[in-house]
This record gives structure tokens, sequence and C-alpha cells, in this order.
């Protein structure tokens, strides 16, 4: 322990020269360094969204249109992870509120078992049933159903002679998901926050929440066709940015609806990426992009019935996207001969569903389902109080019904999982892994100069568009000697203590920035209350959407690694190790997983299983460690068992918020894997200390 405690001692030198390890700033564009992985991913989108754009240029008849729709189904569906069961709906009216020419009701309906829904459903007083109706989603705005807006749209509505039904979404009104009767609010804040965090619960066990939200709005049609007032043969939807979502997803999953008007959603996947990215987690469908779809295919699936686009010029949502989807679709729709079946709207304004999109859609669906050309005339609507318009008794489902959440529904979907054990190609193919190949292309940046230790400053290329700034620690020893990649989750500088530790012991280290991290982190991933909660959400969400994941890539990234340190003329290639910390632990224990060149691991820091994410309500900064389907094949400590024979250290690994799990629980969770030691670091333990036999044999 002797030369361990002096090298604690020693480590503070490095530290101080922190800002000289991040050294690429100084010899390029800090812009470009930080964009990197952006611009690999909008690379990689743009080629694939160009083969899809050729393929459905190649659409030359109806026939071709079916197939296109079919696949868009087939595709999304699997995506989703399946739809549940249609079980009863259970529906009850639990109140009225009446109005001179239209009357609102009160429901409650089951999508799933005691999985309640809230809604609105406005019925006209004038004319005679049946009615045509229209299906509202909402969007994330707020007050839910009880939004003055919506309430003005669905008044307007029911005064035409419309049936309306809008319903609370997941995470708004009556039905948040993690309701905190402390808080009297989510434990996860605003809905597009609580959208995420179970989404990412949910990408886990192979589905999507988009799956959830689309059942809710499946079946809130059902119980709109169960209602004697309503013409089955006259069903409308429309709605605005969640709700627009939501409007593209039902029309075109749904042959039931007959006209569609999204609002402030359709653009393109193009123009989203340069400029908003991926929005919450039920707007992203992975994997969307490596299936060659895109925002017109909702169009095409709807043609040739009539659809409206509602676009606003100065909407987040860009309109040069909106543009392009719709004179694609226009051909489609030219092809068909339903050319005047498909129309835009223009809105010089910004997002929402404004007077200049409502006007046209009350016309648009007059038109289509009541045959009459209708002014587009508003009148004003009694605004209800959010209150007034409650279904439950408290105004929350938690606490008036109780019932499912999407957690507890998750859970028990992962419960019924029957995981079979994971091969190495299974595991690549899980991640999305590609093995880079040939010789590693390296670029050096200089040498930092120590008494018995030289510090070089390179980077290498992993695959074309992708370089990987590091440091390699070469101890001053003559012959071959051990080393070992260093993977920290927030980059090399953060590792500069424990890099000179491993070298002082003997070990050459080789110390990373992985793709999005250290200097290459996307430079607004840190900003921000979603950042804390979800870290580099756009980088992740967007790899899922190409079909791949930040956890194979990285991986990727600490293979090529071995490939520098197999090839070092200082390095015995048969003693390479590997070390992960935080973030750089999952991906350093699946490319150890997929190289076998790695006869030791360490991970520090690492979360302790993917099933504890879904078990536990809330996470924090485990969105860059997801693979989608995972828990179907395996979880982390299934692979660590899957090294054996190779060791494999497990120090202080953590909840899904980061903090550390007791050591009784840790044990447990790695209690299948007999090459596993499971270890808590002391308040005063040295670094090395855990690791003593790795370090022990790396030195001789």
């Amino acid at each position: 322990m002797r030369p361990l405690l002096l090298l604690c001692c020693a480590c503070a030198a490095l530290a101080q020269d922190s800002e000289r390890l991040d050294f690429l700033a100084g010899h390029t564009d800090f812009r470009q360094v930080r964009g990197m992985l952006p611009s690999f991913q909008k690379a990689a989108a743009a080629r694939l969204l160009e083969a899809r754009q050729a393929k459905v240029a190649a659409l030359s008849s109806a026939q071709d249109v079916a197939e296109r729709k079919r696949y868009l189904r087939e595709r999304m569906i699997r995506a989703l992870g399946g739809l549940p069961e249609r079980t009863p709906l259970n529906a009850r009216t639990a109140g009225v509120l009446e109005r001179d020419d239209y009357r609102i009701e009160k429901v409650i309906f089951e999508s799933q078992p005691k999985f309640y829904v809230t809604a609105n459903l406005y019925l006209p007083k004038r004319g005679a049933p049946p009615y045509p109706a229209i299906l509202f989603p909402l969007g994330h705005e707020a007050g839910a159903k009880a939004n003055p807006v919506w309430q003005q749209i669905l008044g307007n509505l029911a005064r035409r002679g419309f049936v309306a039904l809008a319903w609370d979404t997941l995470g708004q009104g009556e039905r948040t998901q993690l309701w905190d009767p402390d808080l009297r609010d989510s434990k996860a804040g605003a809905s597009t926050s609580e959208h995420t965090m179970l989404g990412i619960q949910c990408l886990l066990a192979g589905d999507n929440v988009a799956r959830y939200t689309i059942w809710d709005g499946i079946r809130a049609l059902d119980y709109l066709l169960a209602r004697p007032e309503v013409d089955a043969k006259r069903i409308g939807c429309t709605g605005n940015s969640g709700g627009g979502t939501h409007t593209a997803y039902l029309s075109a999953l749904d042959d039931r609806i007959q006209v569609a008007a999204p609002s402030c959603y359709l653009t393109s996947w193009r123009r989203l990426l340069d400029t908003i990215g991926p929005q919450d987690a039920e707007q992203c469908i992975p994997p969307w992009l490596a299936d060659g779809l895109d925002h017109p295919d909702f169009v095409l699936a709807f043609a040739p019935k009539p659809y409206l686009m509602l676009s606003a010029i100065r909407d987040f949502f860009s309109i040069t996207g909106a543009r392009e989807t719709f004179h694609e679709a226009r051909r489609v729709y030219d092809l068909l001969g339903a050319g005047e079946k498909l129309d835009m709207v223009e809105a010089d304004d910004g997002h929402g569903y404004s007077k200049p999109r409502r006007v046209p859609a009350y016309r648009w669906f007059s038109r289509w389902l009541n045959g009459v050309d209708d002014d587009g005339a508003e009148s004003e609507i009694p605004v209800a109080g959010e209150e007034e318009l409650y279904c439950t008794a408290t105004g929350q489902v938690a606490t008036a019904l109780g019932g499912e959440t999407v957690w507890s529904l998750n859970r028990k979907r992962v419960a019924q999982l029957a995981r079979k054990a994971a091969s190495r190609d299974d595991v690549a193919r899980q991640i999305g892994y590609e093995r880079p190949q040939g010789a590693p292309v390296v670029h050096p940046f200089g040498r930092l100069e120590r008494p018995a230790l030289r510090i070089e400053k390179l980077v290498y290329e992993t695959e074309p568009g992708i370089v990987v700034p590091a440091l390699l620690y070469v101890p001053q020893r003559p012959g071959r000697k051990a080393a070992v990649v260093l993977a920290h989750g927030r980059g090399k500088s953060a590792a500069a203590s424990q890099a000179e530790q491993l070298a002082g012991a003997g070990l050459v280290v080789l110390s990373i920035d992985a793709r999005g991290l250290g200097e290459t982190r996307r430079a607004e991933a840190g900003e921000g209350a979603w950042a804390r909660s979800f870290g580099d959400y756009e980088s992740a969400m967007t790899a899922l959407l190409l079909g791949r994941t930040l956890v194979g890539m990285r991986a990727a990234d600490i293979t090529r690694g071995v490939d520098l340190l197999a090839g070092h003329r200082e390095v015995d290639a048969a003693r390479i190790y590997g070390f992960g910390q935080e973030a750089g632990a999952a991906p350093l224990l699946h490319a150890a997983a997929l190289d076998q060149r790695i006869r030791k691991v360490a991970l520090e820091a690492m979360l302790v299983s993917y099933r504890a994410v879904v078990d536990h309500p809330l996470h924090r900064g485990v969105v860059e460690q997801v693979v989608p389907g995972v828990l179907k094949s395996y979880d982390l400590p299934d692979l660590a068992a899957l090294l054996a024979p190779v060791p494999v250290w497990v120090v202080d690994p953590t909840d899904p918020l980061g903090k550390p799990v007791p050591l009784d629980e840790a044990k447990a969770a790695f209690s299948g894997a007999a090459n596993v030691r499971v270890a808590r670091r002391g308040p005063s333990m040295p670094f090395l200390a855990p690791y003593a036999e790795l370090v022990g044999n790396g030195a001789q």
C-alpha cells in the first residue's frame, strides 16, 4: 500500500495542468471540435434521407403508394413495441356542463385496464344526429384540455355541428404520471420532461412512450365511435404541436380517420436536425431514419384522403421543411388524381393554433365532412375554469382513482421479458457496434515531460468524420509494459489524476475523449435543467434514430484505442486492460465484451443495471447509455459475466440518479458473475487500492 499512498500525494501536478490537457481548441476551430459529433450524425442522416427520397421519387402507381403506407405502418408499429390489446373501455360520464347550443360531458375511460384517461366531449344541441366528429389530441400547452384556445376551437366545432373529443395526454391535466403529493406536481417537472423520463425507460424495454400516447388516441376514437350521436364515416382529426404530432401519427395508423389537419408539427427531419433537433421522447420513434422514414410519409400514408397542413412561418418547426414535405406529398396526391385533397396554409406568425390556422381548419372540415362551404367565422366561447372541466374529484387520476401509470405498466412488461443468454454478436447488433477496420490513423499534437513520465498529446481516427483526442502516458522505464485504455465520462482532463497514478504504477495509459465527451462534447450539452436531467439528449436520440447508440459508437472509439496500444512499441499487447469511469464505464464494458484483447476490466461509478432505470421512477444522465430493447437480451451484470474468465472490478456502482448503491445491493446485482469483484471506495481509500491486483500485475 505504501507506493499507492505516495502516488496519491503526487497526483496534484497534472491536475494543475488540466487546461493543457484539452488541446484541440488551440489548433483548430473550437466550434468545429464541439460540433464534430452533430456534424457526423447530420451527414449520416443526410445519406439515409437521400436514399429514402430516391425510393419515394420512384413511386409511380397507386399500388406503390399503398405499399409505402404498409411499410410505414409495419416499421412504426414495430418501433413502438406493438400496440396493446383492445380491452373494455369501462367509460363513464362524471359530469356535464351545459352551454346554449352545446354541452360538455366530462368522461373517464380506460385505454388499458385501470389506465385512466380523462376527457371532455363536446356535443351539439342543434341539428340532428348522427354528427360528424373531430378527434382533438392535445399538445404540450398549459391547461391540457382546459386550455382556453382549445375550448375556443372545440366550442366552435360543436356550434358547427361537430362532436369533438379532447383528452388529457400523459403528464398533463389530470394525468400526471409521476405525481408528487408534497409538491402537488410532477416529480419530473414539465410534461415534456415526464415524457422523456418515461420514454427512456420504455426504450430499454424495446418500446416507445408513443406506444401509450397513440393507444390513448386510438381508444379515444373507439369511445367516440361508440357514441350514438357520431357518424362513423365522417371522422376528422386535428391538433397543434404535440397534438399535431399525434394527428400525424393517428391519421397514418387508423383508417377510420377520414380528414386530417395537423398544426405546427410537420416539417422534415433534415431541417429538424439543422434547427431544434429531436424533441421529447414521444416525438422520436427510433430507428426512424435508419428505417428510411421522414415526415412526408405521414401524409403519404393518408393519401388520397383530405389532408390540410397548417404551418407557421415563424414556428420553431422549420417552415422550409414543411414546404418540402408538402411538395413531396403533392406529387403523390397528384399521382393518385387527388390533388385538390391536399392543401397547406402558412400563417405569418409563431407556434400555436392561432386564428389564421383555425379558420382554414373549420372550412376544411366543413367542406370534406359536411359538404358545405363554411365562411370560417369564429364566435366567442365561454371559457370554463380548469376545475370546472375536471373529471376526477381531486383533479388528478393518481389521487382520485389510482390505477396504472406508464412507469408501472412498463415495469410489468419488463418483468415478463424472458432474456436469453446474449452472445457477443447479439451485443454488437444491439448497440449498433461497427468495429473499426485497418490500422489507426494517429496525429501527434506534442508532448509534456515529467521526471519519470512523458505525456503524448494525440488524436486518432475511429471512422471518417470522428477523431478521438487522447493523452498517452508512458512511464520512463525500459521494456514492454502493460497498458490500459481509460475512458472517463467527463473526459481525459477529469481523469488526469487517475491516469498519472496508473502510469506511476508502471502502466502505459491511453486516456481518451470518446466522441461527445471531453473536448468533443457538444457545446449545448451541459446547459439548463433539461441537460442536468438528460445529458446530451440530442446526440443520444439522434444516434438512436440512425439505428446506432452512443454506447456502441463510444465502444468503437475504445476498440480503436486498443488498436493503437497493441501496435505501440512499448506496450505488451498481451496485457491490455480497460478502465471506465462514470458515463465511460458502460461503453468500456461493451468494448471489452466485443474485443477480447482487453484482459482485465475496471469499472467505477457505473450504472448498476439497466433494470434499475426501469424500476426507479426517476433517473438522471442515463440517456447517453441507452440501448433500445436491451432488457430483452441482456443487462450490464450479464455483460460483465459474459467476459469470464476476464476479471472485472466494479467499484461504487450507482443507482439511476447517480448515487452510490449500497454494497450488499451491488453485490446482489452482480451475484451471477463469478468473475466480478464488487467494492465500495472508503472516504480515505487511495484511488488504486481496489485495483491492487490489476496494478501489481501491470507493473511487472
